[in-house]
């Protein structure tokens, strides 16, 4: 080939090569500039990621002061540093930007073949593909580096913030703690207060308690800023969470110092202050202790018998010294006489009517119904007994009387001891054995409704009240029973359509000395007649003068009798009484001798026809049989399990006591038993007009139906079950005591047993079972006092349904009276005088029902027979 024909052969690759070369420049700028990009990116993209480990690394945050401040300068430098790499940052990304512009890496990507690489827009595609990728990388590394730094600059500062509250309040709190420690440290000891002076330092506690409010709220917002830093993992450091530790500490012992004060000073003035019993521990000696159980009622321990009971020793022989006087023969005169002992051990005869209204003002027991606590009782009697010792200037032992005084009150309205008594019930007690004059006693206002009128309601419970009195002594069956029903009727009759009485209709009837309060009278008439004295002798035991009350027969002349020989019955051989007969509580006047002359010369004349056709009581009678309870008659204590069987048992009494009232006419005189009625025995004012020759023993049980017989039996049947139930209880609770008894004995036999907690278990459960043989043997005995009366309760009325009619109609002796054979005479400046008779066989029925009812007043039959 010629030369001239190669040449267009070889110039058309160099034409192929000029066209590609701007290809392949532009292809090295390029890479160049993405070079230098991507290395800048990477460069970013390291330091950002060893700037976010560092961050990391300043975690967990300090829990002092120091210790956050030094954090937040530390972390101050660092944001600094950041905050100067941002520029260049923000430049590279911009940088990196304006490629990705003019460089877009939009196209879908070319699958190339197998083994041949990929042509220069392939390789830019891809560099910019690459860039777009450390470009993201680099963005979002320093977004979050910075708002790590701003997020941990803000939780320092709130950290910082809450420390400085801490360290500031800590501060504060320990400041307040230590004066607060120091007023408690300067408490006086409690045993070394005066007692007047208890009820200042409960208030200045009390006070105190409240000032300290601040210092609680200071304590629980620093627990809840230590609480709150804990949830946001920030932990105190150890110098202050020993620091907050310790102003708890501190906190708790002054709270419980406060309370254990208070509560020792309330202890000590509930025990020793003014409304406390502590001082009436002085009421009893050695060896007796008087204890309170837990509703504030008091009893007694003999320490030397091992005994308890809920009556004061000195209550107790004070009703053995009324045991005494159950030989009266007349129920009236022996409830005055025993009330009368009552009331001079209770030195409540020194006691004016005036003062025990003070009282009840000062104490505000104007509510009839509201009901007092033993408490209140107690300070009530406290006050009194203060006011008593005041007026009279006499030396009183008032823990003595105030302790025997509450005693008295419980048995006759708390014979329960709940701890609960109605202010009237306290008021009647009170009022009717204080020392003041019938009358105004009478008047005294307890039960006054609008108007100063009283309607039914009202009355019965002044009356149900007032015969509690005769109920605890066993002789209500004599006053008409517990039931005052007939006695409201019979009072309001002097108001007859009237559906309220005034004091004016109240005061006709008493006067009248109903049956249910006709002790109340002859209460008034023994306190006169202790001081009178007689110019006369007595015609049986030849005393003279007569002292207390003298009797004079209106049928025999010069024959009086004192009042020993009258009320007892006592006679002489080859003598009797002739009545009727007439009382004196005051020395007579010549007047009244002749009066009594001209009476006695008129009787001598007279048949015993004639005294049995005009009979006269001394008090106005009751009809009270077969009456139903009413029910706004309130229970003075809660009715026991076997209230039921004691009220059919005083229901047959008060039968039986009609039936004698029905029955016997004369009283067959026990000053000449071996005489029959003659015209000489006449009736007493007391006793029961029908006029019948025969006994009345023969004829209680001949009245009473078939129905009541039967209804008697059966209850004779269920006390004897009850008795066989009871016994068995008994003898397991013997046995439960015997071993009670036998456990310290083999705890104490076995010294060498292991030391430990076996041998606490063991002195701990000794405790226990000492603890319940104490229980056991004060249930005993009082089962076993009990038991006593149920046998009692038994054999007199098997007595009663047994007793043959023959036997009753022979004999005749052993007689005692239904109620008071005599009242007092003389009213207004007149020398007081009664005329007297008296019945026979029926007042030993009713002595007996009377002791039956004593014996089921006392509480339930729960006895059991002794072993």
């Amino acid at each position: 080939m010629n030369g001239p024909q190669k040449w267009p052969a070889l110039s058309l690759p160099c034409v192929n090569i000029v066209k590609v070369a701007p290809h392949w420049v532009r292809l090295e700028a390029f890479s160049d500039n993405s070079g230098k990009l991507q290395l800048s990116l990477q460069e970013i993209i390291e330091w950002l990621t060893s700037k976010d480990e560092e961050l990391s690394e300043q975690l967990p945050m300090g829990g002092d002061v120091g210790a956050v401040q030094h954090q937040r300068e530390f972390h101050q430098a660092f944001m600094e540093d950041v905050k100067s790499r941002g520029p260049y940052i923000y430049s590279v990304l911009e940088s990196a930007q304006t490629f990705l512009a003019q460089h877009p890496f939009q196209e879908p990507e070319e699958t190339l073949p197998d083994g041949k690489e990929g042509s220069p827009r392939r390789r830019m595609l891809n560099v910019s593909r690459s860039v777009w990728k450390q470009a993201n990388v680099a963005s979002d590394l320093w977004e979050k580096l910075t708002a790590r730094c701003v997020d941990r600059h803000r939780h320092m500062e709130r950290t910082l913030e809450r420390l400085l509250q801490i360290q500031a309040a800590m501060e504060e709190l320990a400041v307040a703690l230590e004066q607060a420690e120091g007023v408690r440290d300067a408490w006086e000891p409690v045993g070394d207060l005066f007692i007047d002076s208890l009820q200042d330092h409960i208030d200045a506690t009390k006070l105190f308690k409240e000032e300290l409010t601040q210092v609680k709220e200071g304590m629980k917002h620093i627990n809840d800023l230590a609480h709150q830093l804990a949830i946001s993992d920030v932990h105190l450091s150890m110098e202050n969470a020993r620091a907050l530790e310790h102003l708890n500490n501190r906190w708790k012992l002054l709270q419980g110092s406060i309370e254990e004060r208070l509560k020792q000073l309330q202890d000590a003035h509930r025990d020793f202050g003014p409304g406390s019993q502590h001082f009436l521990s002085s009421s009893v000696q050695i060896p007796w202790e008087r204890a309170i159980s837990p509703n504030k009622v008091p009893y007694y321990i003999n320490h030397q018998a091992q005994t308890t009971c809920w009556d004061h020793p000195k209550m107790t022989e004070l009703y053995q010294a009324l045991a005494d006087l159950n030989n009266i023969k007349f129920s009236a005169y022996r409830t005055a006489m025993k009330l009368r002992h009552v009331q001079k051990a209770l030195r409540l005869d020194l006691l004016k009517l005036s003062s025990v209204v003070d009282v009840f003002r000062e104490q505000e027991l104007q509510h009839a119904e509201h009901v007092m606590d033993v408490v209140e009782v107690i300070h009530a009697l406290t006050s009194l007994y203060e006011k008593l010792e005041e007026e009279r200037s006499v030396l009183i032992n008032i823990p003595l009387c105030v302790d025997m005084c509450l005693n008295w009150l419980l048995n006759v309205y708390d014979s329960g001891r709940n701890g609960k008594m109605r202010v009237l019930s306290f008021k009647t007690g009170l009022v009717i054995l204080c020392n003041a004059d019938i009358q105004e006693k009478y008047k005294c206002k307890q039960v006054r409704g609008p108007g100063g009128l009283t309607d039914q309601k009202h009355l019965s419970l002044l009356l149900h009240e007032a015969i509690q009195i005769p109920r605890q002594l066993g002789e209500v069956a004599a006053f008409g029973g517990s039931n005052v029903e007939p006695s409201v009727r019979s009072c309001f009759r002097m108001a007859p359509g009237k559906s309220a009485i005034e004091v004016s209709h109240f005061l006709e009837w008493m006067s009248l000395e109903p049956q249910s309060v006709v002790w109340l009278p002859v209460l008034h008439r023994v306190t006169v007649a202790e001081t009178a004295k007689h110019q006369a002798r007595c015609y049986i035991c030849k005393q003279c003068p007569i002292k207390g009350f003298r009797y004079r027969s209106l049928k025999q002349f010069n024959v009086d009798i004192c009042q020993t020989c009258f009320l007892t019955g006592r006679t002489t051989k080859g003598k009797k009484l002739h009545y009727p007969i007439m009382e004196y509580y005051t020395p007579t006047t010549s007047g009244e001798k002749m009066r009594d002359f001209a009476k006695t010369l008129k009787n001598k004349f007279r048949s015993k026809q004639y005294f049995s056709k005009h009979p006269q009581r001394g008090y106005l009678p009751v009809q009270s049989v077969l009456e139903v309870e009413s029910s706004e008659t309130p229970c003075s204590s809660p009715r026991l399990p076997h209230a039921d069987t004691h009220s059919r048992i005083e229901h047959f009494a008060s039968r039986l006591a009609e039936m004698e009232n029905q029955s016997c006419s004369f009283f067959t005189d026990s000053l000449s038993p071996d005489e029959s009625l003659d015209e000489d025995q006449y009736l007493l004012r007391h006793s029961s007009p029908a006029l019948e020759q025969d006994s009345p023993h023969g004829h209680l049980l001949a009245h009473l139906d078939c129905q009541d017989r039967e209804e008697l039996q059966h209850t004779l049947q269920r006390l004897e079950n009850e008795n066989r139930v009871l016994q068995g209880e008994y003898r397991r609770l013997k046995w439960k005591h015997e071993e009670a008894a036998s456990s310290p004995q083999l705890l104490e036999s076995g010294p060498g047993s292991p030391a430990g907690q076996q041998d606490e278990e063991l002195l701990a459960e000794a405790r226990v079972l000492r603890q319940h043989k104490t229980r056991l043997e004060t249930r005993m005995q009082i089962l076993e006092d009990h038991n006593k009366q149920l046998e009692s309760q038994l054999h007199r009325l098997r007595e009663l349904l047994l007793q043959p009619k023959d036997d009753s109609e022979a004999n005749g002796s052993d007689p005692s009276s239904l109620s008071s054979p005599v009242s007092g005479g003389g009213h207004q400046g007149e020398p007081p005088s009664r005329e007297t008779t008296d019945t026979e066989a029926a007042g030993n029925t009713r002595n007996n029902l009377a002791a039956l009812l004593s014996s089921c007043q006392h509480g339930p039959i729960m006895g059991f027979k002794e072993m």
